[in-house]
């Protein structure tokens, strides 16, 4: 410590809780979950006033309030969607739902006037933006470093970016997702015969080998920092069931063997009303013994874990006190809204200290950062400030060094230090 390095103590409360709130917001940040594409991917990479409002949030929100059916407002083109999202829960309703607030957000910070309600001119306004300055612009206003994208090599749209050896955004990273392969083998099984590898729908051992080489290969191709699946609600381990010999005898082998996590994402219940398509999809308590098993079978693997129902938080956290190649991460799907953020922030703190990673944006359009990341950086810093007041009321002083580096850990840090881990 310099001697003109600030100290703070019982007796200056006020003047830390400010000093966390200013070092959260100026301490970049590592989103290590999102859905958002580098600009080499084109289309894929969801931009815009009207990406922003037809999200699945607002039209499973907007079908809900305006009681239209499902079919009728999927045969609108997406402008009409829009509008007619805008004018449904922005116009007619006041906008305070987190989906809609988001929205709001955005507009500000990209220094729009909310007050006008003019979506001609938001429009404008993005119409005027080339993608490669409104990455840089969003980038800054997010004080984002990098992000962490969602990369599927079974996506026709997406496989072909790849194979062609395309240039990379270098604050664009890669996380390698296997979803077929664990939850849909039978269709997986027909894909990767297709592009020559020798597997079967039986799990042979030549099969088995034949998806550890697969694995390794878009693992490399790609320079993904994890795998990562998204799993039902009725996610069961150990079992007798394809998915389990493949995360035994293929994912864990691979990820030990090139070093890096094999992260979950449990509790999705998926086609809950198919109308909505997309919009469709819920949430439903999960075993989280599962992740538990796992963890003890595997203690020299790395695991990353979002559990998506409130219900499994406790008793996560508690695992990932009993397991440390386990690392908990973000406040995932319908988790993220402020209240339970906070309070799942809270928790994770109160139980593991600086050890976890509290938030990821799990973002499909690139604008949302901007709001996920306002509305979540402001409930880390209130969570941060309390329990460094909680600190120094027994006599503790606190190093505006040590906030520094506290944040840095839980803005990013505490994530590339588990890749690091041996």
């Amino acid at each position: 410590m310099t001697d003109s390095e600030t100290l703070f103590s019982r007796d200056t409360l006020d003047e830390m809780r400010a000093a966390v709130h200013e070092t959260v917001d100026r301490t970049p940040v590592t989103d290590i979950h999102t859905h958002v594409y580098a600009p080499a991917f084109g289309g894929l990479l969801l931009w815009g006033m009207d990406e922003l409002l037809t999200y699945h949030y607002l039209i499973a929100e907007v079908i809900r309030a305006s009681r239209i059916e499902p079919a009728a407002f999927f045969a609108q083109s997406k402008r009409e969607q829009a509008d007619f999202i805008w004018r449904t829960l922005f116009i007619e309703r006041s906008p305070y739902s987190e989906a809609c607030r988001g929205v709001l957000t955005v507009l500000d910070r990209l220094g729009l006037d909310v007050a006008s309600r003019d979506l001609a001119a938001y429009r404008d306004y993005f119409a005027r933006k080339s993608v490669e300055d409104y990455i840089n612009t969003v980038f800054e206003r997010t004080n984002l470093e990098s992000v962490v994208m969602t990369n599927d090599p079974f996506d026709d749209a997406e496989r072909p970016v790849w194979e062609a050896g395309a240039a990379m955004d270098k604050r664009f990273h890669a996380a390698l997702r296997i979803d077929p392969i664990l939850n849909d083998w039978t269709g997986a099984c027909a894909r990767l015969q297709g592009w020559g590898y020798n597997v079967d729908e039986r799990l042979s051992g030549t099969a088995l080998a034949e998806v550890r080489r697969f694995l390794t290969d878009w693992l490399q191709k790609t320079r993904a920092l994890y795998m990562a699946v998204s799993l039902p609600q009725d996610f069961a381990y150990p079992e007798n069931s394809a998915r389990a010999r493949l995360i035994d005898e293929c994912i864990i082998p691979v990820a030990k063997e090139q070093h890096v996590p094999f992260a979950m994402m449990i509790g999705v219940k998926r086609a809950m009303n198919p109308a909505l398509k997309l919009a469709g999809d819920g949430v439903a308590k999960s075993d989280a013994g599962a992740v538990e098993r796992l963890c003890a079978a595997y203690p020299d693997a790395k695991f990353m874990v979002t559990m998506l129902a409130r219900e499994n938080q406790h008793e996560l956290s508690i695992a990932a006190r009993k397991f440390p190649n386990l690392f908990l991460f973000g406040c995932w799907w319908f988790l993220n809204v402020p209240s339970l953020i906070e309070e799942m922030t809270r928790m994770r703190f109160e139980l593991l200290g600086t050890s976890v990673l509290p938030q990821h944006s799990d973002s499909r359009v690139l604008d949302q950062v901007l709001y996920k990341w306002s509305h979540s950086r402001a409930i880390i810093a209130r969570v941060l400030a309390d329990k460094y007041a909680d600190l120094l009321r027994t006599g503790w002083t606190l190093k505006q060094s040590e906030i520094d580096r506290d944040v840095a850990g839980l803005l990013g840090g505490n994530f590339w230090d588990f890749l690091k881990q041996a």
